[in-house]
């Protein structure tokens, strides 16, 4: 097991990196930082890298191209592309290169650092509650969850990573939302079942209200949906349980 991870910044502005990077070094990870794609690329090919985080606009070759290369030579590194600009289309094309993750500037250095830290010490197994196939597993979701919009503080994101969880654990469970899924879940949470599901339909509500949908159809390979289709409670945890369950043979 490692001591430390280690975090690639790759960015522009300096600002930004000095930033982050006193962040992530604050909680014990090993940083390194980069104006350019290239210098960083080289790094990454020479070193364990657990994480990058890149800008997609850089002088010289863009975030893209350091996504596309990086998966190519390092799959395991997880990398997450940042940029103003994000229009469907341009967020597609980031996760068509590999990316992990896309986030949206300008954001909060403390929130995402968070996030981050969270994400690459979920490689670790430092929890002894949770088995490492339960880290991966809930990292995986999460990274469909930040992909289609649906935000964490909500608290249908809770709701709705534990019915994926479970609908992986016993796909029968899908055909009984309402006598089963719907009660475990509020047995788990302290409340009632119906404000799980009013939960649950409200984050799927956000996600297609926040014009997610190319995103969605992206990360599943094909034209799942359209702007005018929204998918059921059910519908949407059966779709993504049966993602996991092929991908990570769970």
């Amino acid at each position: 097991m490692k001591e430390k991870l280690n975090v690639v910044i790759v960015s522009n502005n300096q600002n930004d990196r000095k930033e982050l990077k006193d962040k992530f070094e604050k909680s014990g990870l090993t940083v390194e930082e980069f104006s350019e794609a290239i210098p960083s690329l080289q790094y990454v090919k020479e070193n364990a890298c657990d994480l990058v985080i890149s800008d997609v606009i850089l002088p010289g070759k863009d975030g893209f191209f350091l996504t596309e290369n990086i998966k190519k030579i390092s799959p395991h590194t997880k990398v997450v592309l940042a940029s103003a600009i994000h229009g469907d289309a341009f967020i597609a094309k980031g996760l068509q290169m590999g990316a992990d993750y896309f986030i949206e500037k300008p954001f909060d250095n403390d929130t995402i650092a968070e996030r981050m830290i969270e994400v690459v010490q979920n490689f670790e197994t430092k929890t002894p509650i949770k088995t490492p196939r339960n880290k991966q597993l809930e990292e995986k979701i999460s990274n469909i969850f930040i992909t289609v919009g649906i935000p964490a503080h909500i608290k249908g994101y809770q709701f709705l990573r534990e019915a994926i969880k479970m609908a992986i654990d016993n796909p029968e469970v899908i055909n009984s939302i309402t006598k089963k899924l719907y009660p475990s879940i509020a047995e788990r949470f302290d409340t009632s079942a119906s404000k799980v599901e009013r939960a649950i339909r409200h984050a799927i509500e956000v996600a297609w209200n926040r014009g997610k949908i190319e995103n969605i159809n992206a990360l599943f390979g094909i034209r799942v949906y359209s702007n005018n289709e929204k998918p059921t409670n059910g519908e949407f945890i059966a779709l993504v349980a049966d993602k996991m369950l092929i991908e990570g043979g769970y």
